[in-house]
């Protein structure tokens, strides 16, 4: 029988689903509790890759219905977390030269490297910076053949918004005068990156991994396969819904239990096996794939997209504005383009949480961002700063917010 403050945070939660929460409840419970006696453990440690995995667990509480020794920890799943400072220090002086810049709302607060003003889009717009807030690529398309001036489109996502910059490319419908900053980045090889940091740091490993949904609507679940053939590490693309979380959480229990890691996909009614291939093929034909910086955590190889040369580099913002990429010309191929007292790059691959960071609201706060896990809806630190649930300790009552 599950306590009191249990039934009724799960009454809370999962008011459709409320038997089959109370049933994964148990089955997370029995499951952990067997491994953790088998195998001697302290802790098992499951990760979720996306941002918006990390909102649903963080704003439902879901922590506080799993056992006190397995540890739900967030993964590099923020594009804007990850996009290099000197891209941000780029976009911010082709602002303030009179080159409109468009980018999203996520976007404006990051701050580029080192302190001076303005280090931020919104900083420069403050000082009469060219800087539109747009909702897509194709606003920015619409825009700019409008106003018909130079102007530049700051684009940053993972595979789920690269197919939006694809399309219009290879329809030939960007304006030349609209260029494109390229911070595009690619999951896969940011998860094994993370498994690789943690063998080398002798940490703790990730027993199983929660893959991203949306962006696994794009690329297929088999672009994960490689977890559990490679590392043998059970994964489940899973979707959004605090039920959807659970779920995966105990199918990924079930399979360390039997000791069967595969590849299982949760979010049937979104995620095929073998993705979208018209976005795939569409992705591919305007991009290719290159070795990229990522925030916090330095140079990866195959995890970044650039424009095929020999099609689009018109478009190409770092060459017709002489912009270098980071790691030349003085710019930092360690990706340790972090704030001075900030954590966010370990915050980013799980090693620490949010409130390890002595900054954490206090010099840092989504009103007031310091550090760029801040900055972002899909943030760790913007995540449980405005959700208001800080702790992975089990819950005893009351609601976070």
């Amino acid at each position: 029988m599950l306590p009191a403050f249990d039934q009724d945070r799960i009454r809370q939660v999962f008011r459709e689903n409320l038997s089959l929460a109370t049933r994964l409840r148990e089955t997370i419970e029995k499951c952990a509790e067997e491994i953790r006696k088998r195998e001697s453990c302290e802790l098992i440690k499951i990760m979720n890759f996306c941002g918006t995995h990390e909102w649903t667990t963080t704003r439902y509480g879901i922590r506080s219905l799993l056992p006190h020794f397995l540890d739900l920890v967030a993964g590099p799943g923020c594009p804007v977390c990850v996009t290099p400072a000197h891209y941000v220090e780029a976009a911010v002086k082709l602002a303030l030269e009179g080159i409109r810049v468009y980018t999203y709302g996520d976007v404006l607060k990051l701050r580029g490297p080192g302190s001076s003003y303005p280090a931020s889009l919104e900083e420069a717009k403050a000082c009469g910076g060219e800087v539109r807030v747009v909702y897509s690529y194709l606003d920015a398309i619409a825009d700019a053949r409008k106003h018909g001036r130079e102007s530049v489109f700051f684009a940053i996502g993972f595979e789920t918004t690269a197919p939006s910059y694809a399309l219009p490319f290879r329809e030939n419908m960007v304006p030349e005068n609209l260029k494109f900053l390229n911070a595009i980045r690619l999951t896969p090889p940011a998860m094994k990156y993370t498994i690789k940091l943690y063998q080398e740091r002798g940490l703790l490993p990730i027993r199983g991994v929660l893959a991203p949904g949306h962006v696994s609507a794009i690329i297929g679940a088999s672009a994960w396969d490689f977890l559990p053939k490679e590392h043998g590490l059970p994964t489940v693309v899973a979707g959004f819904e605090p039920i959807d979380v659970m779920l995966a959480v105990a199918q990924i229990l079930l399979m360390i239990r039997e000791n069967k890691p595969e590849t299982k996909i949760e979010y049937r009614r979104l995620v095929r096996w073998e993705g979208n291939q018209y976005a795939i093929k569409a992705i591919e034909e305007v991009f290719e794939k290159t070795d990229a910086v990522w925030r916090g955590l330095g140079l990866m190889p195959r995890s970044g997209l650039r424009l095929r040369g020999e099609l689009f580099d018109k478009f190409d913002a770092m060459k017709c504005f002489g912009i270098s990429e980071a790691g030349t010309t003085g710019h930092d191929s360690s990706g340790s383009e972090i704030p001075s007292g900030c954590k966010c790059g370990e915050v980013v691959v799980g090693i620490s949480k949010p409130v390890d960071c002595p900054m954490f609201l206090k010099g840092c706060s989504p009103a007031k961002p310091w550090g760029p896990c801040m900055v972002s809806s899909e943030g760790t630190c913007n995540v449980w700063a405005r959700q208001g649930i800080k702790t992975s300790e089990p819950f005893k009552g009351g609601q976070g917010g």
